[in-house]
């Protein structure tokens, strides 16, 4: 086999948040990178320089195909010749359980294209056993040849926090593992060349669990805070001031903020993984997970109950601005954000709905929620404005000053307003 050291031309599988920018790392580091998609407008535009990532400026993206070691395909033949082949391809929750379909398709694509020597990463959140159980026969069927005696296989967690200015591929640590030894030197290989710091485990599954660990984790520790949040109003306390209090202690705390829900490709999804495949294998519920889930889901029906008690009238017919609709501030993802389930609760109970959200494509948005602009007149005019993600290029003096009523999900607006 070929050693690690030989690694020349990569091609990384699916161009999404997480792949794009693996793309442009991956020929910033002096690879040579064949980006693969099975969305032709998203390959057209990548080759015309147009990034709908935003982690990779246009200038960043024009700067990689000006190497000349960067292209966009939806034919996985053009990737034929891979040195390193990464899969980052969505792995979503139908009905409860786990989509492996794009993992599965990738995986026969790139099968007939492997080499003695070449290394497979798969970087798609997953249950513990994807790699091995999943991908690696798909991939032994394909090529004919064996994993570890023929070609590197291994698997690696995306830790992608889209808008995040600190933390980004290169300076966030890699955990990296492999099916054996030398499949592991070839991926720590890999992304030693891409990251500043690896950090290796002993298989896969080991891999494959830590990413379920870290959002379990958030997710977790959110639903704590979420319900606390829902007694503490009652209870005559502000939760805010008391999450900060607590933030001055040392040790032994983390501060996690309420909000109206979870959302993104990872916290709503990552945790179900390993609920599936723990009462799959086991027979046993992993209780934390269940409940954490429960609460974080009914957020957006408490956060329009809140507004209904604020406004002291019901919601049928009253007109209300939503402030965001990302499922994060400062970027335009829309994947599961309960600003966007807070709309529908919203609408549901008869309240007409507008929305202003300067970072999302139109095309990605609820069809049925009219979007505007961030006015004083749009704040007068709305018996309601709900702060749901907090963007930091919104007035927030405006909104307090304009709007008649305002509930803050977000503890963004100051005093005078109606916080959760």
């Amino acid at each position: 086999m070929e050693t690690a050291g030989a690694v020349r031309t990569v091609v990384v599988v699916g161009l999404g948040y997480v792949g794009l920018p693996l793309a442009v790392r991956a020929v910033e580091a002096g690879f040579a990178v064949v980006g693969l998609d099975i969305d032709e407008q998203r390959v057209k535009r990548l080759t015309a320089g147009d990034s709908y990532v935003e982690d990779i400026t246009a200038d960043r993206l024009l700067a990689a195909l000006d190497t000349g070691r960067l292209g966009f395909t939806v034919d996985a033949v053009d990737a034929a010749g891979f040195d390193v082949c990464v899969i980052t391809v969505p792995t979503p929750l139908r009905d409860g359980a786990p989509d492996l379909s794009y993992i599965e398709s990738a995986g026969t694509s790139i099968a007939p294209l492997l080499r003695p020597g070449a290394t497979v990463v798969l970087e798609s959140t997953s249950y513990p056993g994807t790699t091995q159980d999943v991908l690696l026969p798909l991939l032994e069927r394909g090529s004919g040849l064996r994993a570890g005696a023929d070609f590197h296989v291994g698997y690696s967690p995306e830790r992608i926090d889209p808008g995040n200015p600190r933390w980004q591929l290169e300076n966030t640590p890699k955990v990296v593992s492999g099916i054996d030894d030398d499949s592991l030197e070839a991926v720590e290989a890999f992304y030693d060349r891409i990251v500043q710091r690896t950090v290796p485990v002993s298989s896969p599954r080991t891999a494959e669990l830590t990413k379920l660990l870290e959002n379990t984790f958030r997710q977790v520790n959110i639903a704590l805070v979420n319900e606390l949040a829902m007694c503490a109003r009652p209870l005559g306390v502000d939760i805010w001031e008391a999450v900060e209090a607590a933030a001055t202690k040392p040790f032994g705390f983390m501060p996690f903020y309420p909000g109206p829900g979870v959302g993104g490709h990872c916290l709503p999804v990552d945790p179900s993984y390993l609920s599936w495949q723990v009462r799959r294998q086991l027979q046993h519920d992993v209780r934390f997970v269940s409940l954490a889930q429960e609460i974080n889901e009914h957020m957006p029906e408490h956060v329009v109950r809140r507004v209904e008690a604020g406004l002291r009238r019901p919601l049928d017919g009253a007109r209300v601005l939503v402030l965001g609709l990302a499922y994060k501030k400062n970027t335009g993802d829309v994947r599961e954000s309960p600003a966007v389930a807070v709309c529908e609760v919203l609408r549901e109970r008869g309240a007409r709905v507008r929305a202003v959200e300067p970072y999302a494509d139109p095309r990605e948005l609820p069809a049925e929620v009219l979007c505007v602009e961030l006015t004083a007149a749009e704040l007068r005019e709305a018996d309601a404005v709900v702060l749901t993600t907090d963007h930091d290029v919104f007035d927030y003096e405006l909104v307090a000053r304009e709007a008649p009523y305002v509930l803050d999900t977000r503890n963004r607006c100051g005093g005078g307003v109606d916080r959760l």
